[in-house]
């Protein structure tokens, strides 16, 4: 291969090219469009998803008719008043005494309003031992968690005041508030910590302080700009603190990768003898190749994301889309000047023990794995055995998940009995079945207040209760000036979900059509935590299938026709399919069955949050494609180099079982912090991202994906002929020779 030769073609060889002969200009174009989209991004401000856009169905239906109405919820607040073992119940002095004073208490702050006794409104329970104040926080409601503190402390000294009974307050306000201060920087400590933890484990990689920082830089810079174009897009596409946090994790974990894979390619060309032209040319026709082919899959992925139909998950599609999009891009333009203008500097900072230990070991294996290479050496032996022992292993791994049972975790599955709002929602929900979260009515009518709609509300108020879907009190209250009504029905079930769902049904199936769907005009959607929950599943189970198969044919398509083979397509598919397999079987073995769950902080729940597998499916399919793509580029490169299948593929997994290596550990770190949270859905989350790359980057691409090219030889790259009329995406290759054809008849032959 001569050093000099330029004869490479395709976007990411030619972006390099251009990269490293206008170095400035393209380090200054890469810091303008960061700070244009910083200053843009800032200037249009950030719309995020709108309640009544969360969902569809009738969730969405009722939410846009509060909306439309103008009518401001305000943040509803409970106080428990339960009797102790042995102490007053309802009707007593003491009991009417303390209840009192908690009504005077919570009026005398200011802070609230239609404070409601439980001897009006009959919140008392049928044992007589509990009941409910109920009232409402004054102002808007997103913001009455900064406002509840007096409210809360005038509830803890009637507490002091009567020790024989247990008086707690619980609603949005408190949990909100309650919860901020728990977990309210968590994850914000999570996403704060990642970066450093990425720069740790890229020093160890490195050796070299400069080295390690340009994988972060760019990650960074990527966020950051992405951040700003988040803003714009924004008003086309409401944005979340969700889909932003997604964001970070998606961000960092490409951007470092694709940095990982460049400068690992530079570095082993110059480390070979080449100089700093040539190296830089190779890199962006080799690892700059893969870094669009792996960009560009992994965008398609997360496009998945907006066949949902669901904000929130258009929302993190969107962003997680455009990050990696602007990290791959990036990659193969201001990367290559950053290196042409670093030069041999790329190597300051050296950190003496392991640079030195680095060196020793590059001239010992000739900047291969020992590891992997003994690894190699038995799978490519034996290929028949490590493709039954490794798929068999994965595919036991994965059984458990045939079982899975998805559903939106309570708030004691949630956040376990840790904190005491938590014990409160319990003795609430065990006093008064479904009182803490009822079913929400929105009624809507020409007139609220003609005969006949106040005719079905009564009947409809009667019939919930008659028809076994609420054991009462049902409360109706009246918007006069908007002619609407909203009716709160306690569902039987109360935090047991699936009972709490089959009274939804009821009244939406047999109440309703009973009463209030016989009023000409009246729009009667159920909303509340049941029933969106409910809508919410219904809605992402409808999803899923044109979700899987949009992000499975467009992978298919994209590696089909970016290594213009079938076999090698086909089989990234399949083995992309086990590693998510796998991911699914430990979360389901972990946190549904508890299996080793005190390893990893986490409870078993008995249930898989609803939202994550689709979530992870999209990811991993994305994520995982960064590893198959650059270690079979590897391979098809030292294939059409000359070397024998066989050879190719040893050749191309111990020489990127380094970089594979440090991007998996720095993908698992980043990941696991995210399962060090309180929360459990976030704990799954982390747990789930954390094994499936672990799994990916080891067992599939370490011993899976070798076995099963070595024992199809030839075969992986074989093409129809009536496709090879398909758009050829293979041009960006390395500028090594080909194989003469005597060379590759002899192979055939087993030469």
């Amino acid at each position: 291969m001569g050093n000099g030769d330029t004869r490479v073609r395709g976007f990411a060889a030619r972006a390099g090219g251009w990269s490293a002969r206008h170095r400035w200009a393209a380090v200054g174009i890469w810091v303008l469009f960061v700070v244009l989209a910083m200053g843009l991004g800032s200037a249009a401000g950030r719309v995020d998803v709108s309640e009544s856009d969360q969902l569809k169905g009738e969730t969405h239906t009722a939410a846009k008719i509060i909306e439309d109405a103008g009518i401001e919820e305000p943040a509803s607040e409970t106080v428990l008043v339960q009797s102790k073992d042995g102490g007053p119940k309802a009707t007593d002095a003491a009991f009417k005494a303390a209840v009192g004073a908690v009504v005077d208490a919570v009026d005398a702050t200011g802070k609230v309003t239609d404070v409601q006794s439980p001897y009006d409104t009959r919140t008392i329970s049928e044992d007589g031992r509990s009941a409910l104040v109920q009232f409402d926080m004054r102002g808007d409601s997103d913001t009455a968690g900064d406002r509840v503190e007096p409210v809360l402390n005038a509830v803890e000294r009637v507490q002091k005041d009567h020790s024989e009974l247990r008086i707690e307050e619980i609603g949005g306000a408190s949990m909100m508030k309650t919860f901020d201060d728990a977990f309210g920087d968590d994850f914000q400590k999570a996403e704060y910590s990642a970066v450093p933890v990425a720069l740790g484990i890229l020093l160890i990689a490195f050796g070299a302080l400069v080295a390690a920082l340009l994988p972060v830089a760019l990650a960074v810079t990527a966020i950051m700009a992405t951040m700003g174009l988040m803003g714009i897009v924004s008003h086309l596409q409401p944005m979340s603190d969700t889909a932003n946090s997604v964001m970070l994790l998606v961000g960092l974990a490409v951007g470092v990768d694709y940095c990982l894979f460049y400068l690992r390619r530079e570095r082993e060309e110059r480390a070979a003898g080449r100089d700093a032209g040539a190296a830089l040319r190779i890199a962006a026709a080799t690892s700059g190749r893969a870094i669009v082919v792996s960009g560009v899959t992994v965008c398609v992925a997360m496009a998945g994301m907006l066949f949902t139909g669901l904000a929130e998950f258009e929302a993190m599609g969107l962003a997680s889309l455009m990050v990696v999009a602007v990290a791959m891009v990036g990659s193969v333009t201001v990367l290559p000047a950053l290196l042409s203008l670093l030069g041999e500097r790329v190597e300051k900072g050296r950190i003496p023990f392991l640079h030195k230990a680095m060196q020793r070991r590059a001239e010992r294996t000739n900047g291969e794995s020992r590891f992997w290479t003994a690894v190699l050496r038995g799978v490519l032996a034996k290929p028949v055995v490590s493709v039954v022992v490794a798929a068999g292993a994965l595919l036991a791994i994965a059984a458990p998940a045939v079982g899975m049972k998805t559903q939106n975790l309570t708030l004691d599955q949630e956040f376990g009995d840790s904190l005491p709002i938590v014990q409160t929602y319990n003795r609430v929900n065990d006093a008064f079945p479904g009182g803490s979260e009822p079913a929400e009515v929105v009624v809507k009518a020409a007139d609220i207040n003609a005969p006949e709609v106040k005719s079905a509300l009564a009947d409809f108020k009667d019939r919930a209760i008659s028809s076994g879907a609420s054991r009462g009190p049902v409360e109706i209250k009246l918007h006069d000036a908007q002619n609407i009504a909203y009716v709160y029905v306690p569902l039987v079930g109360g935090s047991d979900l699936d009972k709490a769902g089959a009274s939804l049904e009821k009244l939406r199936d047999e109440v309703r059509p009973a009463t209030l769907g016989k009023v000409d005009g009246v729009q009667a959607p159920i909303t509340g935590q049941v029933a969106g929950s409910h809508d919410f599943n219904d809605q992402l189970g409808g999803a899923v299938l044109p979700v899987f198969a949009f992000v499975v044919v467009f992978a298919f398509l994209l590696m089909l026709l970016s290594f213009r083979s079938l076999t090698v397509a086909v089989t990234s598919i399949l083995l992309n399919l086990l590693s998510v397999g796998a991911a699914y079987g430990i979360l389901v073995a972990v946190f549904q069955h508890g299996w080793g769950a005190s390893l990893v902080g986490a409870e078993g729940v008995g249930a898989i949050v609803t939202w994550l597998p689709l979530f992870l499916f999209v990811i991993l399919f994305g994520l995982s494609m960064d590893y198959h793509v650059f270690v079979v580029s590897r391979i098809r490169e030292a294939r059409l180099r000359g070397r024998t299948t066989r050879d190719a593929i040893r050749h191309g997994v111990v020489t990127t079982a380094g970089v594979v290596t440090s991007a998996a550990v720095i993908m698992v770190a980043v990941f696991a912090i995210f399962g060090t949270l309180s929360m459990q859905s976030m704990k799954q989350m982390g747990v789930g991202l954390a094994a499936a790359v672990l799994i990916d980057a080891t067992i599939i691409r370490g011993v899976l994906l070798p076995a099963v090219m070595a024992l199809l030889g030839e075969r992986n790259w074989y093409l129809p002929k009536w496709m090879h009329r398909l758009p050829d995406l293979t041009h960006d290759e390395s500028p090594e020779p080909v194989a003469p054809p005597v060379a590759r008849e002899g192979e055939r032959a087993g030469v």
